[in-house]
C-alpha cells in the first residue's frame, strides 16, 4: 500500500480525499487541527484513517510525514515550505495547490539531490489554468504558430441561479483574502506596452468580458501577468494578461468601498459603541444628517446610483450596531458582507475560465478561445472544492505511480503532467469547449 499524508481537512479537501480513498494500493491518513473535521472526510473508509495535529508542532509533523509516501499540503501557504523541506530531508514527495514562493523555490536543488517533486500549482488557479494553456500553446507550437496574444480570465461566483444579491457575489469562507485582493497592483502587457495598475485604481481598470455558452461578465487585472510570459514559453508575446472575472458592477462598488476607506485593516480601539451609519459619517467626514447625499458627494456619483444603493443594502447607513468584534474598517466589511453574502444551503456556485489566444502562421491568424464552465453540486461539492481538489489528487496518484516522474520544484506546465491530468478531468466532465475562427492582426 502506497502511503498518502493529506495535511488539513478544510474547504477543498472533501473532493481530494475522497477520489484518493477510491483508489486501490493508497492508504490516505488525513491529518487536522480539528479531528471531527478529519473523521468527516475519511468516514468509515477503511484505507482511511485521521490523526490531530497542530502543525505547529514540528517532531509530530515530521513523524507523520516519515510514515508516507506522499504529502499533501492543504494549509496555509506559510507553512509549505516546511512541509515541503521535511519532505527533502525524508525522501518523500509532495503536492500542494499554492503558488511557488521564494522559499519554496530555494529547495529546488535539495528536492533534485534527494530524487523526490515538489509539485506545486496543481489546483485550479493556479492549476488548471496552467495545463490548459500549455495544452494549446504547445499545440499552436507543433503547428508553426508564433503566440501573438494571450488573455485568461478566471473566476468563482454564484451560479445564475444563486445570484440574488446586488453584489453579485457569495462567500462560503472568510471574505478577507477576496477583499484584500483589492488592493493589489496590477502588471500587463497589451500590443507590446506594458500597463502599470497601481493598486488603489484596481477596480477602475474594468471591462465587459463575453464568456462563450454564457453571457457578458465583467473582467479585471489580477496581479502581475508578466512573469507568466516566460512560465509559459511565449516570452515574445506582445499582449500578456491574466484577469478576474465578476458579475457586472462589483468593480464599481468596490472602487467605493476602496475610496471610503472601508479596506482599511489597520487595528483601533475607537469603533466601540459605534452603529454602521457612525463609521460611514467618520469615513465621509460630513455632518451625517444626509449621509446618502454625502456619500454620492464624496464618491461623485448620483445619489441614486446602484453604489449607493449596495452600500445601503450591506447597511452602511443602517444604525445597526458594529460587530463587537470588529477593530478596522475591513473587519467591519469583511463580517458584513459574510452575513448579508453567504451562500445558502443547497445552492450551487459556478467557476469560470477562459482563455483567449492569438497566433499567427505562415499563411494566416488565428484566435482560439477555450471555455471552462463548471457548476457545483447542490447539497454536495462545491465546484471550487472540486477543481482545487481533484487535480492535486490526480496528481498524486500519478507520482506514486510513477506516470510523472520530475524531480525537484515543478508546476504543472509540462506535458509529462498537464496531458494526464487534463485527459481524467475530461473524464469527469471537467473540460474546456474550444472555438477557433480566423483572425486579422
Amino acid at each position: 500500500m502506497k502511503k498518502i499524508l493529506v495535511l488539513g481537512a478544510g474547504l477543498v479537501a472533501a473532493p481530494l480525499v475522497r477520489y484518493l480513498l477510491e483508489q486501490e494500493g493508497f492508504a490516505v491518513t488525513v491529518a487536522s487541527r480539528t479531528l471531527q473535521k478529519a473523521r468527516t472526510l475519511v468516514g468509515d473508509a477503511e484505507n482511511g484513517c485521521t490523526e490531530q495535529l497542530d502543525v505547529n508542532d514540528t517532531a509530530a509533523l515530521e513523524t507523520l510525514i516519515r510514515e508516507a509516501d506522499l504529502a499533501i499540503s492543504l494549509l496555509p501557504y506559510v507553512y509549505h515550505p516546511l512541509v515541503a523541506q521535511l519532505c527533502v530531508k525524508h525522501h518523500r514527495m509532495m503536492v500542494t495547490t499554492s503558488y511557488v514562493k521564494a522559499e519554496m523555490r530555494a529547495l529546488d536543488a535539495a528536492a533534485k539531490d534527494a530524487g523526490v517533486i515538489l509539485l506545486n500549482e496543481i489546483g485550479v488557479d493556479p492549476g488548471i489554468d496552467h495545463m490548459s494553456a500549455m495544452q494549446v500553446i504547445d499545440r499552436i507550437k507543433a503547428g508553426g504558430g508564433e503566440l501573438v496574444s494571450f488573455s485568461s480570465y478566471c473566476g468563482g461566483l454564484p451560479a445564475p441561479e444563486a445570484n440574488d444579491n446586488p453584489l453579485g457575489y457569495k462567500f462560503s469562507w472568510s471574505p478577507r483574502g477576496v477583499i484584500l485582493a483589492g488592493k493589489n497592483p496590477a502588471r500587463y502587457l497589451k500590443d507590446g506596452a506594458v500597463i502599470d495598475v497601481p493598486g488603489e485604481t484596481l477596480f477602475a481598470h474594468h471591462w465587459p468580458v463575453a464568456i462563450e455558452g454564457f453571457g457578458t461578465l465583467e473582467g479585471y487585472p489580477n496581479r502581475d501577468s508578466l512573469p507568466y510570459a516566460r512560465t509559459y514559453g511565449i516570452s515574445d508575446v506582445k499582449s500578456m494578461f491574466r484577469g478576474t472575472l465578476r458579475y457586472p458592477g462589483w468593480c464599481e462598488t468596490l472602487k467605493a468601498v476602496a475610496e471610503l476607506g472601508l479596506l482599511d485593516e489597520r487595528a483601533g480601539d475607537d469603533l466601540a459603541g459605534l452603529t454602521f451609519h457612525d463609521l460611514t459619517t467618520r469615513l465621509v467626514a460630513r455632518s451625517g444628517k444626509n449621509l446618502k447625499a454625502d456619500l454620492a458627494g464624496v464618491l461623485k456619483i448620483g445619489p441614486d446610483s446602484k453604489v449607493i444603493s449596495d452600500l445601503e443594502w450591506l447597511g452602511f447607513l443602517s444604525t445597526d450596531p458594529l460587530p463587537e468584534s470588529a477593530r478596522s474598517p475591513l473587519d467591519v466589511l469583511a463580517s458584513r458582507m459574510l452575513e448579508k453574502m453567504r451562500y445558502s444551503p443547497g445552492e450551487r456556485d459556478m467557476l469560470i475560465m477562459q482563455h483567449e489566444f492569438i497566433a499567427r502562421y505562415s499563411d494566416r491568424a488565428e484566435k482560439t478561445t477555450s471555455t471552462l464552465i463548471d457548476y457545483g453540486t447542490p447539497h454536495g461539492d462545491s465546484s471550487m472544492s472540486r477543481l482545487v481538489g481533484l487535480p492535486a489528487a490526480i496528481a498524486a496518484k500519478l507520482v506514486l505511480q510513477g506516470k510523472i516522474d520530475r524531480v525537484g520544484v515543478q508546476i504543472p506546465v509540462v506535458s509529462e503532467i498537464y496531458e494526464p491530468v487534463l485527459e481524467e478531468l475530461s473524464q469527469m466532465g471537467v473540460a474546456f469547449a474550444e472555438k477557433t475562427e480566423e483572425f486579422v492582426i
